[in-house]
């Protein structure tokens, strides 16, 4: 198995492999903000059930709180990352600008700059020389090299829109998980907690095994951690609702 592996990494490395790589842009995986979504979405609304049902009060409560908060936190999730890429993006393009400007107005200096970032890395004599002079001769490369080396900016291309969506779908269609139990007429609310806690519980092992895919660790230590997290949050939430019950004297059903 380990020859297999190693020949297949080998002809990950050929070079007419890693020329078609490199061609392709960084581009964002939406998986992470799907993982980010499904996780919170099941959290809110388990913990809406959670609380509903440690209050007392009728399964239908759970349902019109559970469902309202689906959309309203989906929406705002979505919104929020929307936001956050879009600024970060315009962040990033007002440093490009700003680069651009300053090898229009003081090229020798950041010349120097581009020279004592690469001898930082341990070039120098003819080939510093050559380096320097190759990234200053291209203003796209040497704005792009000011941005990476000097600031730290990440190439990786991100769409907000295709981040809030994902966001945005996954938040609703594993936060609605927990709610089908009570969507059944005629059922114990007891029982009906019980197969949202069982729902809910198979929607964050199953994200936290597909996180781990992301974070290169075992499935099974990836799920039970995202089960633990996601578990803990309901139980504070039916623990608050049962401790408003005894306080407020909240009549159940």
């Amino acid at each position: 198995m380990n020859s297999q592996n190693d020949d297949e990494l080998t002809k990950s490395h050929h070079p007419d492999v890693i020329k078609a790589k490199l061609k392709r842009s960084n581009k964002e995986s939406s998986v992470s903000h799907a993982v980010l979504g499904g996780i919170d979405g099941c959290v809110t609304t388990f913990a809406v059930v959670s609380g509903v049902v440690g209050a007392g009060l009728a399964p239908s409560v759970a349902l019109v709180l559970g469902f309202a908060n689906l959309i309203a936190d989906g929406f705002s999730m979505a919104v929020s990352n929307f936001e956050s890429i879009k600024t970060e993006s315009e962040y990033i393009e007002k440093l490009r600008e700003t680069e651009r400007e300053h090898i229009e107005k003081v090229p020798e200096g950041e010349r120097e700059e581009i020279r004592q970032i690469f001898r930082n890395k341990g070039f120098s004599g003819e080939v510093l020389d050559k380096i320097v002079e190759v990234i200053s001769s291209n203003k796209a490369l040497w704005i792009e090299t000011m941005l990476t080396e000097e600031l730290g900016v990440q190439k990786t291309s991100r769409n907000p829109w295709r981040a809030a969506l994902a966001t945005f779908l996954a938040f609703v269609a594993v936060g609605t998980m927990p709610l089908i139990p009570f969507l059944t007429p005629g059922v114990e609310q007891n029982l009906q907690f019980s197969m949202s806690a069982v729902l809910a519980g198979v929607m964050f092992f199953s994200i936290g095994a597909i996180k781990s895919r992301i974070v290169a660790k075992p499935a099974l230590k990836s799920g039970v951690g995202t089960l633990l997290t996601g578990g803990a949050a309901a139980s504070l939430a039916f623990l608050v609702g049962y401790v408003l019950r005894e306080v407020f004297g909240i009549a159940g059903v």
